[in-house]
C-alpha cells in the first residue's frame, strides 16, 4: 500500500489538472493496485458477514471516483486526496452502517486535529430519522451497545455529540446517556504507517482482524436502520 500512500502524497503537492493528466498512467496503476486489496477485503468479509455477503458487492458498489465535486465547495482542488472503500449492506449508496478501509497522507490541523489512514465501522452523519431509531434501540438495549462497543478493540467512538439529552430521552439510564446524545454513530481506529507499509497480504489479514471485531456494533445498528426504513 505504500505506493498507494506515496502517490497520494504527490497529489496533494500537485492537485492541478495538468500535474495529474501527466501522472495518469501512473494513477490508473496504484488504482489497480487499492482495487486489488478492496476485491480481496470484500470477499474476506463475508466470509464471516452474511449480509456482505448476500449483497454480492462489487467494486463499483464500494469504491469511489478521484474526482471531487466543487460545484459547492469553496475548495476548487478537482481531486481527492484520499482513497477508500466502503463495504456494507446494499453498497455505498444504502444508508447502512459498514466497514470503511481509508488510505490518506498524514495531516494535523492548527487545532490538533490529526488525519491519515484508518478504519472506520458504523454510520456516519446518518438521517434523523435513523439517528432517532438507533436512539430507541440504546434507550431499551443500552448495554449490548456497550458490550458490542468494547468488543471493537482498538476503535473509539467519534463524532458530533449534542450537550444535552434529546427530547424524549430525559429518563434514560446514565451508563449509556453519552450514546443516547451521539448525532453519529462510527468507531474509528488510525492505521500506522507501519501496519500499512508492512505489504498488502498482512495488511488484508490486520484490516480483517480488526473489522471482524465490528460486526456485532454494525450489526446493532443495522437493525435500527430496518426499523426505520420500514417505517418510509
Amino acid at each position: 500500500m505504500k505506493r498507494v500512500y506515496d502517490f497520494l502524497c504527490r497529489l496533494k503537492e500537485n492537485n492541478n489538472r495538468e500535474w495529474f493528466n501527466a501522472n495518469k498512467a501512473e494513477y490508473l496503476q496504484v488504482q489497480a493496485v487499492f482495487n486489488d486489496f478492496a476485491a480481496s477485503l470484500i470477499k474476506k468479509i463475508g466470509q464471516w458477514d452474511s449480509d456482505i455477503k448476500d449483497s454480492a458487492l462489487s467494486l463499483k458498489d464500494c469504491t469511489y471516483r478521484i474526482y471531487r465535486d466543487i460545484r459547492f465547495s469553496r475548495d476548487k482542488s478537482p481531486y481527492k486526496t484520499h482513497i477508500g472503500a466502503y463495504i456494507c449492506k446494499g453498497g455505498k449508496k444504502s444508508q447502512y452502517a459498514g466497514y470503511y478501509f481509508h488510505v490518506e497522507p498524514v495531516w494535523e490541523d492548527g487545532n490538533g486535529f490529526r488525519g491519515g489512514p484508518l478504519l472506520a465501522a458504523g454510520l456516519y452523519r446518518p438521517d434523523a430519522k435513523i439517528v432517532k431509531s438507533i436512539r430507541d434501540e440504546i434507550y431499551v438495549n443500552g448495554y449490548t451497545f456497550l458490550d458490542a462497543i468494547d468488543q471493537a478493540k482498538g476503535f473509539k467512538l467519534d463524532g458530533d455529540v449534542l450537550k444535552k439529552l434529546p427530547q424524549g430521552f430525559n429518563d434514560v439510564r446514565q451508563e449509556w446517556g453519552g450514546l443516547i446524545r451521539q448525532k453519529e454513530f462510527g468507531l474509528f481506529m488510525p492505521i500506522s504507517e507501519e501496519v500499512l507499509f508492512g505489504g498488502n497480504d498482512r495488511l488484508l489479514e490486520y484490516v480483517n482482524m480488526h473489522f471482524k471485531n465490528c460486526c456485532r456494533y454494525n450489526k446493532l445498528i443495522n437493525m435500527a436502520v430496518d426499523y426505520a426504513l420500514e417505517e418510509c
